[in-house]
């Protein structure tokens, strides 16, 4: 903790963090109004004691819109990285200690889902199925699955053979036991900073297909679609765009900044090098 403190970017991560939990968990009760309540007279007004960050082309509050937004961001975030990272983590591990067929068959699987863009996949999928939340969720975890594995095996790979392991099979441990309790906690922790560092890029990618309309469909709030909307009306007024860009670029920073200092305090290499 002391190491931590020391950080100042990592307090300034962790600090912009706590702030985009807080606002998405209490949205319901700090955002001043509905994010679907309009009020034509007010419609595309600037910032104004009524309206902090002015209102869209319905008059529609777009401090309410964002905070509301920050919920369908969280929730994304949420399920997909921890979806990702456990689905991943299994089956990196798995490719990493099993035998080589199955190395091969898993390498060749998650390098044919990396082959895909994901906005040509998310286009592909929403031909079939249409837009929704759930389509974005779907997406982010297939899209990142892989990532995570292809660590989690190269990290396998690094400590199957130590005399540790060595010791547990020749004691006749069986394959189950080693991958949960020799291999797992020395494979989970530089993933899990991986995991507070990736949240950004899952919260870009729900925004991007947001924005063109291949996920969260209006009039729900997202950060994707209030970008949408505001490029539509950005000659009218720039509010939108910044009251949709500022979350985006403070949320990067806070979980960039927590996951490098999350790296440089857990990891003794780097504590050894200072």
């Amino acid at each position: 903790m002391k190491l931590f403190l020391s950080n100042w970017q990592g307090v300034v991560g962790l600090v912009l963090v706590i702030l985009f939990f807080a606002s998405a968990l209490l949205a319901p009760w700090i955002a001043p109004y509905h994010p679907a309540a309009m009020d034509i007279p007010a419609r595309l007004s600037p910032p104004t004691l009524d309206h902090l960050a002015g209102t869209d082309q319905l008059g529609r509050d777009t401090l309410s819109r964002v905070l509301w937004g920050g919920r369908i961001a969280l929730q994304v975030a949420a399920i997909g990285v921890s979806v990702s990272l456990v689905v991943g983590l299994a089956l990196g591990m798995i490719a990493g200690y099993g035998p080589r067929w199955l190395d091969n068959l898993l390498l060749l699987l998650f390098d044919a889902v990396r082959a895909f863009p994901t906005i040509v996949l998310a286009m592909a999928t929403v031909a079939l199925t249409g837009p929704s939340l759930g389509l974005v969720l779907a997406i982010v975890i297939i899209s990142s699955i892989p990532h995570y594995a292809r660590m989690a095996r190269t990290a396998t790979l690094a400590i199957r053979s130590a005399e540790f392991i060595l010791a547990q099979r020749s004691l006749g441990a069986s394959t189950p036991r080693i991958l949960l309790l020799h291999i797992l906690p020395n494979v989970a922790g530089p993933l899990l900073i991986l995991a507070a560092m990736d949240v950004p890029v899952v919260v870009t990618i729900e925004a991007g297909l947001s924005f063109l309309g291949l996920g969260v469909r209006p009039p729900q709030a997202s950060w994707g679609t209030i970008l949408n909307e505001g490029y539509l009306v950005i000659r009218d007024t720039p509010w939108l765009v910044v009251a949709g860009g500022v979350p985006l670029v403070l949320t990067t920073l806070g979980f960039t900044f927590l996951g490098e200092a999350l790296r440089d305090v857990l990891d003794p290499r780097l504590r050894r090098g200072r």
